[in-house]
């Protein structure tokens, strides 16, 4: 791999680029493509450029923001150091190394087109907090879409399935009364019946890659002081889809079960999944590419279009202290890339 390559990953670690704080690493980005020759546009926080002309349009995306460095670091987060083998700091592994293995497989196919083929590339913000200004703002300028490779970190395997998120802010609501003469409705009970009927509830449906709909209660609140009885108490449900329901669906679902109020906090990350029967997976299976479904939630949720998830980095790596990434494994996804985009 060439050392421009490199050193761009190291000042792009050492260009804080929390999500939503995008900016120095999308100008970092813009500059460095125009040097090389690349027409980039840019829309907010997010690049976009295209090459070669085709009735199929593959589209290359990968986020360019991070997650805050966690406090464990025995490293400078933002130190982007290299030994020669392995790069270090924020950002190196989610999701720097697909966005240096995108830019060089799109400068590659850029010099040197492939016949009937139009590349998009998109290195986009606010993937992390699944923001709107994301690759949501440069959808509209692209246009059709035939499929898409998603950049993450997969180990170099092929994610055909991801879960979706949503949500849920449960709401019980009772009758204040004073704890020692058992007065009032104690809304804390009643939302801990619905809390343990959501847990005991088992979806019908399960899906061969992601398999059932996971539900897991992670915040509750409730209680003014000791002797009274709470009248209201919230608790918050964190729901991944398996791509059997759509989110809606299962909202519609849970409500009539409990008697807390559920209100989703947003619906659009939906569960997203890709025939085997699609090109890229049958390629992708061809070269021996093990093929997975997978627990996180990427930029595939917000496409319509055929999509996979793939990239260098492993995803245990992800959202840790002393974050790395070996350059053999974006050396090799640079290769694997090419291979699956012909």
């Amino acid at each position: 791999m060439d050392n421009k390559y490199i050193t761009l990953l190291q000042r792009m670690i050492q260009t804080p680029s929390i999500s939503g704080q995008e900016d120095a690493v999308c100008t970092l980005l813009e500059q460095w493509m125009t040097a090389e020759g690349i027409a980039v546009r840019r829309v907010g926080n997010n690049l976009w450029a295209e090459c070669g002309e085709g009735q199929e349009t593959v589209l290359l995306n990968a986020h360019v923001d991070t997650v805050k460095p966690a406090v464990s670091y025995t490293r400078d987060p933002f130190s982007g150091e290299c030994d020669g083998k392995t790069i270090y700091g924020l950002g190196a592994n989610d999701c720097g190394g697909s966005v240096i293995a995108m830019l060089a497989t799109f400068l590659d196919i850029y010099r040197h087109p492939i016949a009937g083929k139009r590349i998009v590339l998109t290195l986009t913000a606010e993937e992390e907090n699944s923001g709107r200004h994301g690759i949501e703002m440069l959808l509209p300028h692209i246009g059709k879409i035939d499929y898409a490779i998603v950049g993450e970190p997969t180990s170099l395997e092929m994610a055909v399935a991801e879960r979706g998120l949503m949500v849920l802010d449960g709401e019980a609501k009772g009758k204040a009364g004073h704890a020692a003469r058992e007065e009032g409705v104690n809304a804390l009970y009643i939302a801990l019946d619905d809390i343990q009927t959501l847990r005991n509830y088992e979806f019908e449906k399960v899906s061969p890659f992601l398999g059932t709909v996971k539900m897991t209660t992670t915040m509750i609140e409730a209680g003014t002081q000791h002797n009274v009885v709470p009248d209201t108490c919230q608790f918050v449900v964190d729901i991944r889809s398996n791509g059997l329901y759509s989110n809606e669906e299962i909202h519609a679902l849970l409500q009539p079960m409990v008697q807390s109020t559920l209100t989703p906090r947003s619906t659009r990350l939906n569960a997203t999944s890709t025939p085997i029967e699609t090109a890229i997976v049958q390629r992708a299976k061809a070269l021996g590419i093990p093929l997975y479904g997978s627990p996180t939630l990427s930029n595939m949720a917000l496409l319509s279009c055929p999509k996979v998830k793939f990239g260098p980095g492993d995803s245990a790596r992800s959202h840790t202290a002393d974050e790395y990434i070996h350059i053999h494994e974006i050396e090799q996804a640079i290769k694997l890339l090419k291979i699956l985009i012909e």
